[in-house]
């Protein structure tokens, strides 16, 4: 069942409490089980589909790595046995009024669900666990890429692996490094090492998505008659802005493109210029003078 949404499969939502999933899971299993539907073999898959989707969004750590990894490297790592290894459907369906019911279908190959392999051949099928791990990089790192050496503990000995940071890896975006993780328990394949950006806070710009934001400030005078003003970019290079006459306090400006790179695309974001009117506070008794006069010319 690779790419599929629990979640959705149960008609729940991803905030939802675990009494909200167990309820609406009885409510379906109630309508499709085989008890109910015999001989309907469409009846029978969706109870399937409902039965694997409560084994994996009850189980609080099952449902931590399906929200973390997503639908398609959570089937990665775990298999059918493994989504049921453990689960006593018998006394939910007990619970439900059914019995045992469903211990003659297979779901995965578990042995107390109707299994088929042996519990000692599926472990060693079992991946070892996931590693995340949490990068920090910076802005300039984000925009040019970058190559940074970390270091793991493994089972009381650390391992340094060099990390290639592809250009655009904005905040959040998960980098797999496959076989990096812990070493499987019953033999099987190594987990993965997952590397999460953590963009740094940068002194000049801030960061939306792919897109940057900058603040310039220009003086009463400017933002009327008009200037020009220097916008730095994320590669070092320096524009000149012009800002037409009256322009409007906190007026935003796009430079199209200079934005971060949008990871494995080629395309970028955008620089956004927020332009602030510098107000002073006070006035010399020259200042004051021509204001009034400005005053008294409708201005």
């Amino acid at each position: 069942m690779a790419d599929t949404d629990y979640y959705k499969i149960l008609g729940v939502k991803k905030d939802a409490t675990p009494d909200e999933i167990k309820k609406k899971y009885r409510k379906l299993a109630m309508k499709y089980h085989p008890d109910k539907t015999e001989n309907d073999k469409a009846a029978e898959a969706k109870f399937k589909q409902v039965s694997e989707a409560y084994a994996v969004l009850s189980d609080p750590e099952k449902r931590k790595q399906y929200d973390t990894f997503g639908s398609s490297d959570f089937h990665q790592k775990f298999s059918q046995e493994d989504i049921f290894k453990n689960f006593d459907f018998g006394s939910i369906f007990k619970e439900f009024g059914f019995g045992g019911g469903g211990s003659r279908f297979s779901f995965g190959g578990d042995p107390g669900f109707g299994g088929g392999r042996r519990r000692n051949a599926g472990q060693a099928q079992v991946k070892g666990s996931d590693i995340v791990y949490e990068l920090p990089i910076t802005l300039a790192e984000v925009a040019t890429g970058a190559s940074r050496t970390i270091s793991l503990q493994h089972a009381g000995h650390s391992e340094k692996i060099t990390v290639k940071i592809p250009v655009g890896m904005t905040d959040g975006k998960k980098l797999r490094l496959a076989g990096k993780g812990e070493a499987s328990r019953f033999g099987g394949p190594s987990g993965d090492l997952f590397i999460v950006s953590k963009v740094l806070p940068d002194p000049v710009f801030t960061v939306e998505d792919t897109d940057l934001h900058v603040i310039r400030e220009i003086k009463l005078t400017e933002a009327i008659l008009g200037t020009t003003v220097l916008v730095p970019t994320i590669d070092k290079k320096e524009y000149n802005l012009t800002i037409p006459a009256g322009t409007k306090h906190k007026t935003k400006m796009r430079l199209s493109g200079q934005g971060l790179p949008v990871m494995k695309t080629g395309t970028r974001g955008h620089l956004y210029v927020h332009i602030h009117i510098r107000m002073p506070k006070t006035l010399t008794e020259e200042q004051k003078r021509l204001v009034s006069e400005l005053s008294n010319t409708g201005l």
